[in-house]
């Protein structure tokens, strides 16, 4: 039986919450290995919705679940994530959840930092949620850190917070911001520990020994490959490399850990912030698009930009990360429309592009080449079998998978769990 590594195949916002959830049922584990609490999975379940940035979804589950090593942690918003889940009746404690000790920790100065720069940008703003993840990842990369294993540790960190806060103390004066508070910062960190320690250790040791053992493995990635800070719409991405290679550094598992690689995409696009979008439709059927999808961040709740879908992108994520699969999402969406538009490459001046450019000039003026099929009248909402479906429905599936080169595993029509036809079994490969 494979792993299966879950990735957004498009600028996040795919429905990787409800496929993670659908496939949890058969894993013996999941496990979040980047990103934040900037990421946003909703989980429907019954009449309950669930609402995840932090933990993995498999502890709605009750799958044991893990918080990997490439993660960047707040702490605060952990135990708040925590406290939700159990006023909805889901108790997350450390028999089901397992933390890296190895996590950096973002801290309330990155949170600052992360809106003093946003501010300060004008009509450079790249649309960050603000919540210190960018600042978390830079103190990593630059040997300043704090991290988990360090939180038990806080009688010994002066020379880490000398680094820290000389660092932070300058880029806060630029702002016209006064120096960190140390003392209140290490008082902070003593009121938090005594939640997180419990949590956390060399998850690594634990992974690999459920690996050794045959059990099933589901890595849950967080935004999607055209926010990956190498492969994205640079700078207009995160701060972490979302394509499925990080699944194995994220976690300490070698890259022969991560199996089948699924990625998500839904049946058309979205965006939430700023940066280039091609197939942005800024009219009715974009408008029609966002309404009958319900296209709002579920981490800040912006309007999500919507348009017809890019199979440059899909294709082009689905080869950084050598997908295995695609689960297509919100294929009901489409219902009722008379045509439906596909893009199939771009010009850009005079030439024709089968890919998108790197630069983001060239990626603001990128013009779409359309593809245009009829659509489908009667609904897909709630199909679970491909005999749900109608014709042009299956039509325009079996021509994505053509365009992109990759297959579709699975179709969900509907928030809901089951409402999913699997066509190819990822744990099964």
């Amino acid at each position: 039986m494979a792993n299966v590594a879950v990735i957004g195949a498009q600028w996040g916002d795919e429905g990787k919450g409800k496929i993670v959830d659908w496939l949890a049922e058969r894993a013996d584990m999941v496990v979040r290995f980047q990103g934040g609490h900037n990421a946003g999975h909703t989980l429907v379940v019954g009449d309950q919705t669930y609402k995840l940035s932090l933990l993995p979804s498999g502890v709605v589950r009750g799958t044991p679940s893990v918080i990997g090593n490439g993660v960047v942690l707040d702490p605060w918003a952990l135990r708040d994530e925590v406290a939700r889940l159990a006023a909805q009746g889901v108790l997350v404690g450390p028999d089901t959840l397992m933390l890296s000790d190895a996590c950096a920790l973002i801290l309330p100065l990155h949170r600052e930092l992360d809106g003093l720069r946003e501010d300060a940008s004008g009509a450079g703003k790249i649309g960050t949620t603000r919540r210190g993840i960018g600042p978390a990842y830079e103190d990593k990369v630059g040997r300043r850190a704090l991290r988990v294993c360090d939180l038990a540790h806080l009688d010994s960190l002066d020379a880490q917070l000398d680094r820290l806060c000389a660092h932070h103390d300058a880029l806060r004066a630029g702002f016209g911001t006064g120096p960190v508070d140390r003392v209140a910062l290490v008082a902070q960190l003593k009121e938090i520990a005594g939640f997180v320690l419990p949590f956390a250790g060399p998850v690594w040791r634990d992974l690999n020994a459920a690996r050794m053992a045959g059990r099933r493995i589901l890595f849950e990635g967080a935004q999607g490959v055209l926010l990956d800070v190498d492969h994205g719409t640079y700078p207009f991405v995160t701060s972490s490399n979302t394509v499925a290679g990080a699944a194995s550094a994220g976690t300490g598992m070698g890259p022969s850990a991560v199996g089948f690689v699924l990625g998500i995409a839904k049946a058309y696009t979205t965006r939430v912030g700023s940066g280039p979008f091609p197939t942005e439709l800024a009219d009715e059927t974009g408008e029609r698009l966002g309404m009958r999808g319900h296209e709002f961040g579920t981490v800040t709740g912006r309007k999500r930009r919507c348009g017809w879908f890019d199979a440059v992108l899909v294709r082009q994520s689905a080869a950084v990360s050598g997908a295995t699969g695609i689960a297509l999402t919100k294929l009901d969406v489409l219902d009722g429309f008379e045509t439906i538009s596909i893009c199939t490459g771009y010009r850009l001046g005079e030439r024709t592009l089968d890919y998108f450019p790197s630069h983001a000039s060239d990626q603001m003026v990128a013009t779409p080449i359309y593809e245009t099929m009829p659509g489908w009248s009667d609904s897909t909402a709630g199909a679970r079998s491909w005999a749900d479906l109608p014709a042009q429905a299956i039509k325009y599936i079996r021509r994505i998978e053509e365009l992109i080169r990759c297959p579709v595993a699975l179709v969900s029509t509907s928030p809901e769990r089951d409402d999913t036809i699997l066509v190819r079994d990822p744990f099964a490969d």
